[in-house]
């Protein structure tokens, strides 16, 4: 898996290789990083610079110019004038020492969160004059690599660090970058830029991972696609301030780094200090993004979420937020959660709202005293009642801010996190300072008495709240919440934790050690969630998907869609419920229990199925196979008139076997047909009269469930699916759905 001869170092599994070298004077060249390679093969990876470019300067009188090289590493202020993964006040060049080889991780000192079972690990220390140690760590897990650096003083000066990545890297070759980006509810935007000699920078600066620029990136090569083309994908495990760059030097060489923001970043380290860099992530793939996404999803549901989770399934929810917000009391919410149960969902959670003054957004935040004017008999009278209807019982909390209207704050106005300027809020709170232990302490001391205090098995962990105040205290705070959260649920790991941040703003590899799954957005329109789903998916599996159907028209959108979209598209998630069960309908209800029920049914693949984004030249496909079963989910935005033909294209299907494939029933009311229903009823009717309602309540259409048998060759080249609606009538086997409908197909092997 690791070793290293006649000075070269190679890492990697049966399929992919990463491979480096000493130079003759103590740098490390890169090699390779790409498809399985022998050892042999090093001398024919190796860089021929020639006579070198002419203005270059010399590392020593032999010719050896870094700024030529493909580095592993790189200092500053000796030739190479690349961007350098280090800045101290002072120039830099380490140089290799020695090496050692473990059978396992090399653990971390500080805190960090780390990836588990790791296979082997290679440590190298590089060293410079004066007494200041470099460590390059690499380890093997799965189909990744990881990187970390680690920085120790061993000088009897103190230094300054103003910036030290977890990794550096000197690609040969052209490539594409893509990044995910966007803004509260516009969460995961998809943009591509090409590397060229103007540096790309992919950073945050809000004092956390954030929704304006998603940590994970990805490297292609031009012209590769879902599934062909060299792909690399780049993550960080770590919640806070992040930083990568890549940049085409002349001589064709990519220079991809990736660590902690050095903007407002600075650490001391006196003699004997250490600092050490978040893991990041490292993966290549030649089949594509589709092949990169399936080793990343691999290796965060075995290596990263935590263990008691690991292929666990998630249950169905109903979350009270939508439906209530903060007006309810015990009365309303059994009813909601007895209205759930009949609907199918196992868990009630309770949102916003139990605690201190907490009727609105302006106070209560920092106390944890249960309102019982709302909750006579506080939390574990309902908590017992909501068992009893044969439902677990989960919580939310923002543990990490502070209204300054709360007993907390006017206790302690100090714990708040503030610069000497006049405080500005966001959603009327401030950020509790947890750099500080006694914070802390507070913290795990009241929501761990919260959680024992009835039977609490599910954590919605909220952050509305970003700091500018964080500035210098930002990776410090990150360190403080790791903290948090590994007192609050290591002695817990039942609790299912389920991160949330505004939505999607803490959506990253460090918060995914401790939740194994995450609210992808505040936005539930399932226009919008299949764009922040489909960006999520090229680096993080559907397991983490926190998914919910919400009442439409939207409260984001103002757009009103299916209850079948709504649901087909949080199938490909954790799915939840999250809006007024007692102004549904008997026909919503019956699509909704329609749901939960097929849902519970192919769970397991739903969820931790091998998923891929499929061709669908006229929408967007999705497709998730478990075993013998493949489950497959068709979406379109707006409809056009005398639509054509549409063929659905599988993947990963035994080309011999025989399969069956049929579409999940799905339930029309006739109301969305409008005038439609004049031309073919008997008689003349108001499409908004009383009769038309009334069938609207009571009657419904199904959709047009389609069966069909094929050959797994026939299915991946393309089946025609039943017609859509063309303007003439209803028809029952047909496609009869208007604007941003959707199908989910079952295709089973056949014995």
């Amino acid at each position: 898996m690791i070793s290293f001869e006649n000075g070269v170092f190679s890492l990697g599994t049966e399929n992919f290789s990463y491979m480096f070298r000493l130079t003759a004077h103590g740098q490390l060249e890169h090699l390779h990083f790409g498809a399985t390679v022998a050892m042999t093969d090093a001398q024919a990876f190796a860089c021929k610079p020639g006579t070198g470019w002419g203005s270059s300067v010399n590392y020593d009188t032999d010719g050896t110019c870094l700024d030529i090289l493909p580095l592993e590493w790189s200092g500053s202020g000796r030739g190479d004038y690349r961007e350098s993964p280090m800045a101290l006040d002072m120039a830099t060049d380490f140089v290799y020492q020695s090496y050692e080889i473990y059978g396992g991780p090399a653990q971390m000192l500080c805190g960090l969160p780390q990836a588990q079972d790791v296979t082997e690990t290679l440590e190298i220390v590089m060293a410079h004059p004066g007494g200041l140690t470099l460590k390059l760590f690499y380890s093997l897990v799965g189909e990744v690599l990881l990187r970390r650096s680690v920085l120790e003083n061993r000088s009897e000066e103190t230094i300054t660090l103003h910036k030290l990545m977890s990794f550096s890297v000197d690609l040969p070759g052209s490539y594409e970058m893509t990044t995910f980006d966007g803004s509260w509810d516009a969460e995961m935007r998809k943009s591509k830029v090409s590397v060229g000699a103007a540096k790309v920078v992919h950073e945050s600066l809000t004092g956390f991972s954030s929704n304006r620029h998603q940590p994970g990136f990805l490297l292609s090569e031009p012209g590769a696609g879902e599934d062909h083309g060299n792909v690399y994908g780049f993550n960080l495990i770590y919640s806070g301030n992040h930083y990568a760059s890549c940049q085409r030097s002349f001589q064709g060489l990519t220079r991809v780094m990736q660590g902690i923001n050095p903007e407002n970043f600075t650490k001391i380290l006196t003699p004997g200090e250490i600092f050490e860099t978040p893991e990041a992530v490292l993966c290549w793939a030649s089949d594509g993004f589709n092949g990169l996404s399936g080793k990343l999803h691999s290796f965060i549901n075995s290596h990263i979420v935590p263990k008691y989770w690991q292929y666990r399934e998630r249950p169905v929810l109903y979350n009270s937020w939508e439906g209530c917000m903060f007006d309810f009391n015990r009365g309303r919410l059994l009813d909601l959660a007895s209205r759930a149960k009949k609907l199918g969902c196992e868990l009630f959670v309770l949102d916003d709202g139990w605690f201190g003054a907490r009727n609105n957004d302006k106070a209560g935040l920092g106390d944890y005293a249960v309102n019982r004017r709302k909750l006579p008999g506080g939390l574990k009278a309902l908590a017992d009642r909501v068992n009893a209807l044969g439902m677990e019982f989960g919580l939310w909390f923002e543990p990490e801010a502070v209204n300054p209207d709360s007993d907390l704050y006017r206790a302690h106005p100090d714990w708040a996190l503030t610069d000497d300027l006049q405080p500005v809020y966001g959603r009327n709170e401030l950020l509790l300072d947890l750099t500080r232990p006694e914070v802390r302490d507070y913290i795990v001391e009241n929501v761990s008495a919260t959680l024992d205090s009835a039977n609490i098995t599910y954590v919605k962990w909220d952050m509305n709240r970003h700091s500018v105040a964080l500035g210098a205290k930002a990776h410090a705070y990150i360190l403080g919440l790791y903290d948090v959260l590994r007192r609050i649920f290591e002695p817990r790991p039942n609790i299912l934790l389920e991160s949330c941040s505004s939505g999607g703003n803490r959506f990253d590899l460090g918060m995914l050690c401790f939740s194994p799954q995450i609210w992808c957005s505040d936005d539930t329109d399932p226009v919008e969630r299949l764009e922040i789903q489909n960006s999520l998916s090229y680096l993080y599996p559907q397991s983490t998907f926190g998914a919910h159907v919400s009442a439409a028209p939207h409260s984001q959108t103002l757009r009103n869609t299916p209850l079948s979209t709504r649901g087909n598209v949080s199938f490909f998630g954790c799915l939840g419920y999250e809006l007024d069960l007692k102004h549904l309908v008997p026909t919503e209800e019956k699509e909704i229990t329609h749901q939960i029920a097929f849902y519970k049914d192919y769970r397991r693949i739903f969820q931790f199925g091998r998923f891929r984004r499929l061709w669908a030249p006229e929408g967007l496909a999705w497709q998730v196979n478990g075993g013998s079963t493949v489950l497959a989910g068709l979406f379109h935005k707006l409809v056009a008139a005398a639509p054509g033909y549409e063929q659905l294209r599988l993947q990963g299907l035994q080309p011999q076997s025989r399969y069956c494939m049929t579409s999940r029933e799905q339930l029309l009311r006739v109301g969305q047909f409008g005038g439609l229903v004049k031309h073919i009823a008997p008689v003349a009717l108001d499409p908004n009269g009383f009769v038309l309602r009334t069938a609207d309540r009571l009657y419904p259409m199904n959709d047009g469930v389609q069966t069909l048998e094929a050959s797994g060759n026939a299915l991946m080249s393309g089946v025609m699916l039943n017609a859509r609606f063309a303007g003439t009538g209803y028809d029952p086997g047909s496609r009869n759905q208007g604007d941003f409908c959707s199908n989910v197909y079952t295709v089973q092997e056949m014995k």
